[in-house]
């Protein structure tokens, strides 16, 4: 796969590798998660829809009467699992049509249970957060360079971008939520 952003693109030169030619795609799954050659999370979230078949589920367990709490387990486990599945790298850069679509699963589940439920942007700063105290707290990770806090200690510094590619990556994210956690409330 080949992710080419410049205006002029030509096409690239064939690779080889031990005399056969390498074929180019448009797309891959990685770890679960379907990338495109532009960068770009449709694909990857009509998979992850997939998860509002699991509903089926949930609505045969009301049936029997399952209580609220084992449902809530069971939506954790099956269907929450799912929506989640790499969260952190591509929420940032999806559409508000592909959330809206994300939510709607949610909110179909709170109906089947009765209850209310996390929803898609809670879940994606809960897990974006959890990531990013993990790597301020190795010293080792790549990453932690750009977790600096600003002289006064409480607040990090943001990052800036040039582009709406890195405006969309993982590290601005966290930074903004954990300046907003760290801000005094009024």
């Amino acid at each position: 796969m080949v992710v080419d952003f410049r205006k002029n693109r030509d096409p690239p030169s064939p690779i080889n590798m031990c005399d056969f030619p390498v074929t180019t795609v448009d797309s891959f799954r990685f770890l679960g998660s379907i990338i495109t050659q532009d960068l770009k999370w449709e694909l990857n979230i009509s998979s992850i829809t997939k998860a509002q078949q699991r509903l089926f589920f949930m609505r045969q367990l009301k049936k029997f009467n399952l209580p609220k709490t084992m449902m809530v387990h069971f939506y954790t486990a099956i269907i929450e699992s799912i929506l989640c599945s790499s969260i952190t790298v591509w929420y940032a850069a999806a559409t508000a049509k592909d959330k809206g679509r994300l939510q709607r699963v949610i909110r179909s589940a709170e109906r089947v249970i009765g209850c209310n439920l996390p929803s898609l942007h809670d879940l994606f700063a809960l897990k974006t957060l959890k990531r990013a105290r993990k790597i301020v707290a190795d010293p080792s990770h790549p990453g932690q360079n750009l977790f600096v806090p600003l002289p006064s200690g409480r607040r990090l510094r943001t990052i800036r971008t040039k582009t709406s590619h890195h405006t969309n990556s993982f590290f601005l994210s966290p930074v903004g939520l954990i300046n907003r956690a760290r801000s005094p409330t009024d």
